[in-house]
This record gives structure tokens, sequence and C-alpha cells, in this order.
């Protein structure tokens, strides 16, 4: 085993499912960038766009179960801070979400680095936009929840797609939506959008077993530390004030895309 490979893969998966629980992202927004750059930085072979979407999409997988189960056990506690998983919300998103990520984890495989950069490029600046609407939503994860289903499964399966691409979750563009174009409650946004993620990375992984060029040591070394990551990252969420945990996820989102630009035109 490389010792130096496994600290950082580990590091790397750590930091990514941290995120996932604290903001109710898959981490991928983070690791995308962290697995193209540190590796290299600390002298390991660099990975190719497809194998970083490839750990990327694993460590989504295992990171937003993590943290789904996590916050199911705070729920049956009483201790989850207000979020909940709306079952509703989730079969409509989620079925369209892994139709799509199905479809653009397959098509990743056919594309070269620059056009992988380039879709994580627009979803990340496509966040940001949505990030800074204010949201109508409430707060109050304990009142009735109505929500267009039209524009859910659309937008979400959309998301699939791109998402699938990069592999990513594709959290980071569904929770604005579902804040700002649903309107749905933000701990809701939060608790649900972990249990979507996780569907959307079914269909993901799926994909990429499929197109190949899959890195499993790396991966493995990733997933040991998303499953550390992930759950304090849920138990850090419901001690932190919901207006906190969005512009965090807002100026994680700016970090990472101004980095990814910039080594598009580089």
């Amino acid at each position: 085993m490389d010792l130096l490979l496994f600290i950082i893969m580990f590091i790397l998966g750590l930091i990514g499912s941290f995120f996932s629980g604290l903001l109710g992202i898959g981490g991928a927004i983070i690791n995308f960038p962290l697995l193209l750059y540190v590796p290299e930085m600390v002298g390991l072979e660099p990975f190719t766009a497809q194998q970083v979407s490839a750990i990327s999409m694993f460590q989504v997988f295992f990171a937003s179960l993590a943290s789904v189960l996590a916050f199911r056990r705070k729920a049956k506690a009483g201790t989850a801070g207000g979020a909940v998983i709306h079952s509703g919300l989730v079969l409509v998103m989620g079925s369209s979400i892994l139709a799509g990520s199905l479809i653009g984890a397959f098509i990743s495989g056919l594309l070269d680095e620059r056009m992988i950069h380039l879709v994580y490029g627009i979803l990340a600046v496509i966040a940001i936009v949505l990030m800074l609407i204010p949201s109508k939503g409430s707060v109050d994860a304990n009142e009735a929840l109505s929500f267009n289903k039209i524009i859910a499964a659309s937008s979400s399966f959309a998301v699939g797609i791109v998402s699938g691409i990069v592999g990513a979750g594709g959290a980071f563009v569904l929770i604005p939506i579902m804040l700002t174009i649903l309107q749905i409650p933000v701990r809701t946004t939060i608790a649900s959008s972990l249990a979507i993620v996780f569907i959307s990375a079914i269909g993901g992984v799926i994909g990429k077993i499929t197109a190949g060029d899959i890195p499993l040591e790396p991966i493995i070394y990733t997933v040991l530390g998303s499953l550390i990551g992930a759950s304090l990252g849920s138990r850090a969420s419901s001690m932190i004030n919901v207006r906190f945990l969005r512009y965090a996820l807002l100026l994680l989102i700016a970090i990472t895309a101004f980095k990814v630009w910039s080594s598009i035109f580089n």
C-alpha cells in the first residue's frame, strides 16, 4: 500500500463528506477540484478528469448514504434540529435524477478533460446565481409542504445528467433549486437532498462502472475517510444556524468555481 496515497485520499474523503453531512451536499463540489490538484501538489501521479469523476461519484455514494443514516438516527432520537426527509419530494426528484445521472455518467467517458471541467464550471456558476436569490421558503420544517412536481422532476433530471458527467450527486445545484424555486423549508431541503443525492449516486456509480477507468485503490481510501466525515458533518449541522449553512455553501461553491474556471483558461 502506498502510504502517502492512503493519507491524502483518506483526508480528501474526510473533508468532502464532512461538508456533505454539514450542508446537505454530496461532497463532489469540494472534492472535484481537490482531487484534480492536491495529489499532484504532494508528488502523487495526477488523476485524469475521468478518474476524478469516478472517485468523486463513489465518494458521493457512500458519503450521502452515511449522512442519510445519521439524519434518520437523529430524527428517531428527536435530535435532528428540525431536519425532515420528505418522502414525496425524494420520490419525485430522486427517480428523475437517477435517470439523468445514469445518462450523464455514461456520457462522461466520451468527453475530454477540458469539457468535463467546463461542465463543472457551468454548474458551479448556476449554483452561485441561485444561492444569491433570496429564498421565500420558510425555515420551519414542520409546516405542510407542497411543491410543483413537474418543475421538481424536470429540474432534477437535467441536474442528474450534468452532475453524472462530473461525478457529483448534484446537491450543490439541487439545494438552490429547492430553496429558491420550489421554496422548500431549509432544513427539509438539507435532509431530503441527501436522500436524493444518494439515489443519484446509485445511477452515477452504475454509469461509471459501465464506462470503465475506475481507480479502485484511491476510491477505497477516499470512501474510508467519507464514512467518518459524513457522520461528523451531520452532527454539526443541527447545531449551526440555517442562515450560516446557506452562506457557507455559497462561499465553498464560489471558491471551487474560481479555481476550476482558472484551470480552463490557463
